[in-house]
């Protein structure tokens, strides 16, 4: 027999399942595809399914050409070709089986902030699969994605890990310089994380565009003359937006260390999901970031 639920307001919610026949969750990824970007997409894939046992979570690339990267077309019409056989099958099985309906697939950008020349190449491959998709929301900002930030400052050796604990990081910045690209509305979606990571860590934070030509520079000369001496460059980015290179190259320019791209922390995969089940109306509630200490 199944235990009886503990009664009250402490007892354990119920764990979410993806409903049966719930569209598939396609993460639109963009750059240019290569294992790392596969196994970076892959290890967000693994997170949301984990959060949602029985999610069909698929990885389209933006540039995908072949059966080893899949475009992000080719990846909706394989989708929607799978729930038609399978609803095919049942009805050959004699079960009763409502026909398929409503979007087959929810698209979920892999970008941390706005940029509109990937958006439209990603809306554009949406429309030219013919498919029935909805297209989410950038998963920023967000809380989570300051915690995020945070994590991978003090991986690098570059803000304490807890403002509580009582011990000195020698190469901690005074001042961060949190890269995004997408032009001035990503600097502008930039910079209302930048404000949380700010508050998280107690040093100035400003958000400046890696493909704007002098923004990087005029910004450490911002953070210079108010007072910080050490800076630190953090790339608000998963990672396959850019090349490595040009992260590189304005870290060089400006004289600072530079934190790793967000990547595959688990806030990603949590924000993708959390994208995905809102646009079904099936959320029971957006992921909450980590207080301030």
């Amino acid at each position: 027999m199944p235990r009886p639920r503990q009664p009250g307001r402490h007892r354990r919610p119920e764990p979410l399942v993806a409903p049966e026949g719930a569209p598939a969750l396609v993460l639109a990824v963009p750059g240019t595809p290569s294992s790392a970007t596969r196994g970076l997409a892959d290890e967000v894939i693994s997170i949301a399914r984990s959060e949602l046992p029985g999610l069909d979570a698929r990885i389209g690339h933006l540039d995908g050409d072949d059966e080893e990267f899949l475009s992000l077309s080719t990846v909706l019409v394989r989708a929607a070709e799978e729930r038609t056989a399978r609803y095919e099958q049942a009805r050959a099985a004699g079960m009763e089986v409502k026909e398929p309906d409503g979007p087959v697939a929810v698209v979920v950008p892999l970008l941390a902030g706005p940029d509109n020349a990937l958006l439209r190449r990603i809306r554009q491959a949406v429309m030219d699969s013919r498919i029935a998709a909805e297209l989410t929301d950038v998963l920023g900002p967000h809380p989570l994605l300051a915690e995020a930030l945070h994590v991978r400052l003090s991986e690098a050796g570059l803000a304490r890990a807890d403002r509580a604990r009582l011990f000195t990081v020698a190469t901690a910045a005074d001042g961060i310089i949190l890269a995004s690209v997408g032009g001035d509305e990503a600097v502008q979606a930039a910079g209302i994380t930048g404000m949380l990571l700010a508050a998280r860590l107690a040093v100035p934070v400003m958000a400046a565009a890696l493909d704007e030509e002098g923004s990087i520079a005029s910004v450490a000369e911002q953070l210079r003359s108010s007072g910080s001496q050490q800076l630190a460059l953090a790339p608000y980015l998963i990672g396959p937006e850019i090349e490595a290179s040009l992260l590189e190259g304005a870290a060089t320019e400006v004289g600072c260390s530079t934190a790793e791209p967000l990547g595959p922390y688990p806030a990603i995969g949590k924000l993708a999901l959390a994208k995905y089940t809102t646009a079904l109306g099936i959320s029971p509630q957006q992921p909450q970031g980590t207080p301030v200490r």
